[in-house]
C-alpha cells in the first residue's frame, strides 16, 4: 500500500465520503444529465470515480434510499427515483419535537409562505380550487365545537390555499411543515373554550379569505391572510396572561371589515 493511498483512506472519513457521494448526485440531478429512471455507473467504477470506499459508498447509497433519491435493486443496481418529499415532514417533525423555543420561528415561516400563497390563489385559482376551498370552509363550520376534527379542517382550509397558488415550491415547504402546522390548529381550537367570541372569528375570518381568492384580489387577500393571523396570535396572548370571557375579537377585525 503507498503512502498516498494511506493518506487518502485516513482522510476518507465517513462524513467526507457521504458529502462526496451527495454532491456527485446532487450536482448531475441539477444539471440534468441524470435524471429519474437513469441507473447508476457500477459500485466499483463510481467508487473509483469518487475517491471512496465501497463500503462508504454502500453505507451513503443506503442513506439516499431512505430519503427515497435511489432505489437499490438487485441484479439491477442502483437506479435514480424522483424524491418522496413526504420525508421532510418526518425530517421537520422529528427535528423541532423537543425544541419548543422554535415553534414561532416556524409559524412565522408559515405566514410568510400563506401571504404570499394567498396573493398568487386570488391570481391562479381554478374553479376546482373555489370548490375545494368552499368545501373546507362549510367543514370548519361543520366542526366549530370539535377540538380535533376541527384543527383537521382548518388545516385542509388553509392547504387548500397554498394548493390553489399554484406554486410547486410552496406546496413543497408547507407539506414540510404539515405535522407540526397540524398541532397549531389543535391549539387554536382549543382556545375556543376560553373564548366563546373565538367561534364567529374563525369562521368569518376564514369567509373572508375565501371571498378574496374569489374577489382577485392579492392586495387584499394577503391584508386579509396577515389580519387572520394577527387576532389568533391576540387571542393566544390572552389566553397566556389568563383571560377569558366574551370579549370582542380585537379592533384589527372591525377595520379588515371597511372597504
Amino acid at each position: 500500500m503507498t503512502a498516498d493511498l494511506e493518506i487518502t483512506r485516513l482522510r476518507e472519513s465517513g462524513g467526507k465520503g457521504f458529502e462526496k457521494v451527495f454532491a456527485f448526485l446532487r450536482e448531475r440531478l441539477l444539471a440534468g444529465s441524470l435524471r429519474p429512471g437513469d441507473r447508476l455507473i457500477p459500485e466499483r467504477d463510481l467508487a473509483a470515480q469518487l475517491g471512496v470506499s465501497r463500503p462508504i459508498l454502500r453505507e451513503a447509497l443506503r442513506a439516499l434510499t431512505v430519503l427515497g433519491v435511489v432505489e437499490i435493486r438487485d441484479r439491477v443496481g442502483t437506479i435514480v427515483r424522483r424524491p418522496d418529499l413526504s420525508v421532510l415532514n418526518d425530517f421537520f417533525t422529528f427535528a423541532f419535537a423537543q425544541q419548543s423555543e422554535v415553534i414561532d420561528d416556524v409559524m412565522q415561516a408559515r405566514i410568510a409562505i400563506e401571504c404570499q400563497a394567498v396573493r398568487l390563489a386570488a391570481e391562479r385559482a381554478t374553479v376546482s380550487d373555489f370548490e375545494r376551498l368552499q368545501q373546507a370552509l362549510a367543514r370548519i363550520v361543520e366542526t366549530i365545537d370539535d377540538a380535533d376534527t376541527g384543527g383537521v379542517a382548518d388545516f385542509e382550509f388553509h392547504r387548500a390555499v397554498v394548493m390553489a397558488g399554484k406554486s410547486e415550491t410552496l406546496i413543497v415547504l408547507h407539506d414540510s411543515m404539515s405535522g407540526i402546522l397540524m398541532r397549531s390548529h389543535r391549539g387554536r381550537r382549543e382556545l375556543l373554550q376560553a373564548f366563546d367570541t373565538m367561534k364567529t372569528y374563525l369562521i368569518e375570518d376564514h369567509r373572508r379569505i375565501f371571498d378574496a381568492i374569489v374577489g382577485r384580489d392579492p392586495e387584499h387577500a394577503e391584508k386579509v391572510m396577515r389580519e387572520h393571523f394577527a387576532i389568533g396570535d391576540d387571542f393566544r396572548r390572552r389566553a397566556a396572561i389568563g383571560e377569558s370571557g366574551s370579549r370582542s375579537a380585537p379592533s384589527q377585525h372591525h377595520k379588515s371589515e371597511t372597504p
